[in-house]
This record gives C-alpha cells, structure tokens and sequence, in this order.
C-alpha cells in the first residue's frame, strides 16, 4: 500500500493573490517596526523632497526608515544584502511590497539622512521609556575599539611620508631625465621620439607625491590645531605659554590614512592594532543605551563631558522619567577633571583610579574618617573600596559590558560601512536605536 502524502503544486497558479501579512503570525517584529515608525515625527525626511519636482517620484520615507530599522535589528548592514533580502525574505517583502529599492537607493538614502536618522535615537527611548525599561537612577559608560573602512597598511607616519615625499621627488628628477636622454637619442637616431611608457610612470609618481604631500600638510596642521587648543587653555588658566603653536612640528609617529584620513590606528584588545573608531555608549540598568557617540581618539579621558552632554540633552529632550544619580565607569575615564564635572553636575561618581591585576581584590577602606590631606584621587580609590563601593561598581560590568557584545555578536557589528567621523556616528547611532526597539520588543513579548 502506497503512502499517501499532502498535495505539493508549486507551479499551480493562484485565483487571487495573498497579502504577505497572512504569512507571518500576529506580533511579528516586522509588524512591530511598521507600527513604532508609524507613531514617529518623522517631518525631516520628508523636507528634503518639498521642492523637488523633477525625475520619477521617490521612495515613501517611512517605508525606507522602517526597511533600514528591521534591517540593522536583523544585523543586515549592506545596501546590497538589504536589496537581496527584500527579494527573498517575507518580512523584508511585508515593508517595500513589489517595488523593491536599488541598493544604491538604499545606500543614498542612509548617507543623505543621518542626522535624521540620529533624530529617532530620543524618540526610540521614548518608546523603552513605555515599555517600563528606562531607568535612569544609575548609568554607566564604556566604550570598544570597531574596526574603520579603511586598511591600517594604508596609513602612513609623519616621519614616513618625509622620506616618501624625497624619494618620489629623486625618481621623478630620474625619470625626466632619462626622458631627455631618451628624446635627445631618439631624435639623433629617428628625427622623433616615439616612446610612450615614460609619460604614465610620471604621472603615477606626480599623482603619488600629490598626495603624500597633501596628507603631511593635514598632519602638520593637526599638530598646529592641537598645539593652539593647548596654548588657549593654558590662557584660560592663567599661564603662560611659551609654544608658538605656528611653528610646532608633528612627532614622527603621527600618522594619516590615505583612504579614511578621520579614523586612527588604534589598539583592538589583545588583537594587536587597527584602523579604528572608538565607540562610547552610556547605558542604565536596563541595557537600553541612553547616549551613544564615535571619536576618533584612542584615549577615553576625554569622552566623559561630550557624553553627560549628550546624555542630560536626550533625557531632557525625551522627557524621560526618572532623575540621574550615580555615575560608572572604568579606569579610562578617570581624571581630576572629569571627577569634578560630574560632581558640579549634582552627579555620585564611580571611576576606578587604577586597573586590578587578575584576581587581584581591593583591599578594605581604612576605619575612621577621611584624612583632609588627600587628594581627588585617593579620595575616590578610598570609596570604591567601602562596601557600598565596590557593590555599585561591581554593577558596570554586567550593565554595559555586554551591551557591546550584543551589538558585535547579535547584531554582527564588527566594523563601520561608512567613512568619515560624522558618518560613522551616524552608523552608529543607528544601531543603537535598533538595540533598543529590540529590547522594547523582548519586553512588549515578555
């Protein structure tokens, strides 16, 4: 007896076609994204069309917000990918229905409206905020080292690009040279010259030393910029410098790269060194990222003030609920400086002074009150070895940390599609705001 199986008619045709929403169960996260960006200000995508007229009519903005949203909470970052799957996955096909973008639509989309794209990141915790998620009563910052669009063997020391600059300048005087030569014996001989290798090879090397020179210029006026900060800030402070910030020279070791000039050689952990940006995000016990910026400066000293900026500027904006009391973070951040705007801030500072060895533990605080005599700093590594102490920063580990791990690993964050600092925030940014629908999503199915 033969067995009999359910009918299979792939080629049959359909009487009537079917909505895609039938396709996929009730609370699905594409129905979730099209309801949340439905709810959304989203006027400044669309003043960028107000008086265009000409060429076919563009993409609704909030399909094209809504398919980049899903897309990064899927961890699909490439215009090219989002296209493919727009072709091939129901939910992708749920947003843009039968006319699916170009790529390169997608991708001109996303670089022409960044900042607006940045302009979602309050709405989105608005939308954490109704979900139950916010709170702000302690934050913590960290940051991680993301691989830039650029090669490091494509970057180039001051001092390297000094030796470059002599060396293409002696085989451009060569090869003239040898064209003269090459034309004096041809016309001997033929009356003519007729080779045609040298003029390329010339201009290969001019086009070359165009450029290195260009990047020694920017090197030398980067160290100038930073020199001139430095003499207004010893002004601001009542010193006087001696530097003429006019004739500072760069250390040999600075460094440019030629395809990402704004991104930097950075050290990626205990994978050696890469062409960076640094990622910083203030997060609350929640995991939802309230602030969220990328610098192109190795060192996180000076990445404390531009986030409680950030983060006071987003809570006000977003009217969110709640009032921000204790501040994390690791060693990276410490400085008499950033101790102090914290505390003018009305703010209860955490900052490790100094990094553990492993398994390394803290000593206790000494018993009896605190000696007038010692600094800032000793004054902060005495409170983070009380035991309310090392109970909240003992906090910043699980609260941060494995934010980044979520968006490098969940998410496949591993590196920036787009060049450029400005670009890069924006990327970011981006991400972030789709970490948190993520997690108003797990909290609305919860």
């Amino acid at each position: 007896m033969s067995k009999t199986f359910r009918k299979w008619a792939p080629d049959q045709m359909w009487l009537l076609p079917p909505s895609p929403r039938d396709w996929l169960e009730d609370g699905h996260l594409v129905y979730v994204r099209l309801d949340v960006v439905g709810e959304m200000d989203l006027a400044p995508f669309f003043e960028r069309y107000r008086d265009s007229v000409s060429g076919q009519p563009p993409f609704h903005p909030q399909m094209m917000v809504t398919l980049l949203l899903y897309a990064y909470c899927k961890g699909v970052f490439s215009s090219r990918k989002i296209m493919s799957r727009c072709r091939e996955d129901i939910a992708f096909r749920v947003i843009v229905g039968e006319d699916i973008p170009d790529f390169r639509t997608i991708s001109d989309f996303r670089k022409d409206n960044l900042e607006h794209l940045q302009s979602l990141f309050v709405q989105t915790l608005l939308v954490c905020q109704q979900a139950g998620l916010v709170k702000l009563g302690r934050v913590a910052l960290d940051g991680s080292k993301v691989k830039a669009n650029a090669s490091r063997h494509k970057a180039m020391s001051y001092e390297r690009m000094l030796s470059e600059e002599q060396r293409l300048q002696q085989e451009i005087a060569d090869l003239l040279a040898a064209a003269k030569q090459a034309d004096e014996d041809e016309d001997a001989r033929f009356g003519d010259r007729h080779g045609e290798e040298l003029p390329d090879e010339l201009k290969r090397r001019e086009t070359r030393l165009e450029k290195v020179r260009q990047a020694r210029e920017a090197v030398a006026e980067q160290a100038r910029q930073k020199a001139r900060q430095h003499v207004e800030q010893m002004k601001a402070e009542g010193r006087q410098p001696r530097t003429d910030p006019d004739k500072v020279v760069p250390q040999p070791t600075d460094q440019r790269n030629f395809t990402d000039p704004e991104s930097k050689i950075m050290k990626v952990s205990n994978k050696g060194f890469d062409q960076c940006g640094n990622a910083q995000i203030v997060v609350d016990e929640n995991q939802v990222i309230l602030a969220a910026d990328v610098t192109n400066q190795a060192n996180d000293v000076r990445q404390v003030e531009p986030l409680l900026e950030q983060l006071q500027s987003n809570v006000a904006a977003g009217g969110l609920q709640g009032e921000l009391k204790e501040f994390l973070a690791d060693a990276g951040y410490y400085s008499d400086s950033n101790l102090q705007t914290l505390l003018e801030t009305q703010l209860d500072p955490y900052l490790a002074t100094g990094r553990l060895k492993h398994n390394e533990q803290l000593p206790p605080a000494p018993r009896g009150r605190i000696p007038d005599e010692l600094s800032p700093k000793q004054r902060m590594a005495r409170k983070l070895r009380t035991k309310r102490g090392r109970e909240t920063y003992a906090k910043r580990k699980w609260m941060v940390e494995p934010v980044f791990g979520q968006l490098k690993a969940c998410h496949g964050f591993r590196q920036f599609l787009l060049r450029g600092l400005k670009k890069m925030q924006g990327e970011f940014t981006l991400l972030c705001l789709t970490h948190n629908l993520l997690k108003a999503f797990a909290a609305g199915r919860a």
